[in-house]
């Protein structure tokens, strides 16, 4: 019911969720313990933890078993996987961080790049990212073909995909090619240590690692990042606003166009 909440609206409308419930005194305490998870975190983007008290509440349950407390049967292994991935990284960062930098100092031919700070790149655009109707004319197909997209991992992946649907469909319109490089986009800024790109009216901004003590903020990655800005002053800004750095762009028309930028970065990266 939280996520329902970024479905509604449009870019220049505010979206609202409104829960009833019955008096708080005919809850379970189960119920209320919910509910005050949901006001406790409130905010856009956490939906991460609202889960990871979901979890607290109902118990982890047999993690490699049969026996789950939860219905993995019903999110699906992909939305599990993804859950305890984040999971994960979280323990990384927090409670195990100095042990992956011992472990990164003791391996030092691990590519830089190679290591994840984030898990999740939202895109918010005004670019039109899709399947359109006269390319794909089938609702059900587009709605498989976007399930099927979000699950593809690697660029190998991707170029299979893209294949097949020029094999299926012929020659993919301007839409869906920027929706293919949407998925590179993301990939490319998670590497980057992007929790989030903005892409509107000309201009990106890239909002990076909001813990400011991850081991990104000590990374080559970041050098990297303030190298560019260095070299680029004209072309992009660093700044800071309620304890988030984000970086922003000028004259970012497409997709394609965020997608060169990101790849310049990267390709300084040791």
């Amino acid at each position: 019911m939280h996520q329902l909440r970024g479905r509604v609206g449009r870019s220049d409308k505010k979206a609202f969720c409104y829960l009833i419930s019955p008096p708080e005194s005919s809850l379970t305490g189960e119920a209320r313990q919910r509910l005050r998870a949901i006001e406790t975190f409130s905010e856009l983007g956490s939906g991460f933890n609202i889960a990871m008290q979901d979890l607290d509440i109902r118990g982890a349950g047999n993690l490699l078993g049969g026996e789950q407390s939860g219905f993995i049967s019903d999110i699906g292994y992909e939305t599990y996987h993804k859950i305890l991935d984040e999971a994960m990284i979280e323990l990384r960062e927090e409670e195990f961080k100095e042990l992956f930098r011992e472990n990164k100092e003791a391996e030092p031919h691990i590519p830089e790049k190679d290591f994840v700070y984030v898990n999740d790149c939202h895109l918010d655009t005004d670019l039109e990212l899709r399947f359109k109707e006269n390319y794909i004319e089938n609702s059900e197909e587009r709605l498989r073909l976007y399930r099927t997209l979000d699950a593809v991992a690697d660029e190998e992946g991707l170029i299979r995909f893209e294949n097949d649907l020029k094999d299926r469909f012929g020659t993919m319109p301007e839409q869906t090619i920027e929706l293919l490089n949407a998925v590179r986009l993301r990939r490319k800024a998670m590497t980057l240590g992007m929790e989030k790109i903005l892409l509107r009216n000309g201009k990106m901004t890239c909002y990076l690692v909001s813990d400011q003590d991850s081991a990104f903020y000590r990374s080559d990655t970041f050098t990297a990042i303030i190298e560019f800005l260095k070299k680029y002053p004209k072309k992009t800004s660093l700044k800071e606003h309620k304890d988030k750095l984000t970086m922003s762009f000028q004259d970012i028309k497409s997709v394609k166009d965020a997608l060169a930028i990101l790849g310049i970065i990267d390709a300084t990266i040791v």
